[in-house]
């Protein structure tokens, strides 16, 4: 692609080339597609949300990919079954010796015989501070035991896995035209289906230090909105609605944004995060926060959760990362005075099969816990965990649909139409208290 530096820069050949320069490389801001996309909707700009509609509320999704093993996690102790399922893998009760190098479960419920993997001590007192949801047996009808699929589905929130992200929905429904970097924002190499709405595009970016803006690099004329306000009697200013205002408030807006962006993330954080991919990914997104910017939702990945072998070891470590991520993110924001803001949601695409495979690891199953963090969540186990005798095809049966801890998240911390956003009306669950 050849660009003219002395062509006219008109709408058109912004629009034209745009979309195709955010997708050459990871250096440029995926914003400009969603700039463009908003401009295009009449009467759409400069409008940030509905009436009703909770400005100071942000959401957080961690998404833990590759299908975490929610036995192992959230772990039965008190049943039978799963010892019997898993001899070389089970988590051992509380007061018992441990059994095949998994350790000795944390007590969560001594009476329903619960715990907590002994890797996720930063979340456990995270839960006994009263700041953590677990909600048990997740999944949906006819469940697909596809990583792709099931992700789909979950990005969603349709059953087919097709048609926009359920949060891309929610900034549609309730958001049109957001201004950058308002919004939402994806940490990590590519933003996820779930933030793609057909009006609304995340701010994707994988490392804040190329997350600049290289329009000047691009055409002369996108140097010129600084030029035109710091020097505005000397430049002039741009006649009203007419394509050169239009693409300096473009530019400027993309330029302003990158630059606070790469300020804020640039600052020392108050808490000490732990050395991993996820802690960095929370950290950007607490920086981000503590700065005041109007994002609505940020998203952030854990993966290596396909544990097919030797699980233990690999299992407890990604566990323990998460958690001790999860923990750091938690006292930064309270550093911060922004925890009673943020609600934190973390799920996977599935959970494994019951019973142990021949290589000590697991395979894709079906239902698993999901777990929500912050001073709004109401406390504690919600629900009861899943049979492990009465069983699908040999894998756990979901209790608790997951477009219904959506429809909670939505309607009680988003303050929007969760049946409107979801395409129909699921009951939410007591997890969130305001």
């Amino acid at each position: 692609m050849t660009f003219d530096p002395h062509a006219p820069y008109s709408r058109r050949l912004f629009i034209k080339h745009g979309v195709a320069l955010a997708s050459m490389a990871s250096t440029i801001p995926a914003f400009i597609q969603r700039s463009v996309a908003g401009m295009l909707i009449p009467g759409t700009q400069g409008q940030t949300s509905l009436p009703g509609v909770p400005q100071d509320h942000i959401l957080v999704v961690l998404q833990l990919g590759g299908g975490n093993d929610g036995l192992n996690t959230v772990v039965p102790y008190g049943m039978p079954e799963y010892f019997q399922a898993r001899p070389a893998l089970a988590v051992a009760g509380p007061g018992t010796a441990a059994r095949g190098g998994a350790g000795v479960a944390l007590q969560l419920d001594q009476v329903r015989g619960l715990g907590l993997n002994p890797n996720l001590e930063a979340l456990k007192g995270l839960y006994d501070e009263g700041l953590v949801s677990i909600i048990q047996g997740v999944g949906y009808p006819n469940p697909n035991r596809s990583h792709f699929a099931s992700m789909d589905i979950w990005h969603t929130a349709r059953l087919d896995g097709k048609g926009e992200g359920w949060i891309g929905r929610y900034f549609d429904n309730t958001c049109n035209g957001t201004p950058i970097p308002e919004g939402s924002v994806s940490i990590g190499r590519s933003a996820p289906l779930a933030m793609m709405g057909s009006i609304q595009k995340p701010v994707s970016f994988e490392n804040a230090e190329l997350f600049r803006w290289l329009g000047d690099e691009l055409h002369p004329a996108l140097r010129e909105p600084y030029q035109t306000i710091n020097r505005a009697g000397a430049v002039g200013e741009p006649e009203p609605a007419s394509q050169r205002d239009f693409l300096m408030r473009t530019a400027l807006d993309a330029q302003v944004s990158s630059d606070r962006i790469r300020a804020a993330v640039a600052k020392q954080p108050l808490v000490r995060y732990p050395q991993s991919d996820i802690a960095r990914q929370l950290q950007v997104a607490a920086a981000m926060i503590r700065d005041g910017l109007g994002t609505r939702v940020y998203y952030v990945t854990k993966g290596g959760f396909d544990t097919h072998a030797n699980q233990p070891g690999a299992h407890g470590n990604i566990l323990r990362q998460t958690a001790e991520a999860m923990r750091a993110f938690n006292d930064d924001l309270k550093a911060q005075g922004n925890q009673e803001r943020v609600l934190t949601l973390v799920f996977s695409e599935f959970g494994r099969r019951v019973k142990q495979n021949a290589s000590q690891g697991t395979d894709h199953g079906t239902a698993a816990p999901m777990f929500l963090m912050g001073p709004m969540v109401q406390p504690g186990i919600v629900g009861n965990h899943p049979s492990l005798t009465d069983l699908d095809q040999g894998d756990l049966k979901h209790g608790v649909d997951f477009r219904a801890v959506y429809a909670a998240v939505l309607d009680r911390w988003m303050k929007a139409p969760s049946a409107k956003i979801l395409g129909g009306s699921f009951a939410p669950p007591a997890v969130i208290r305001v």
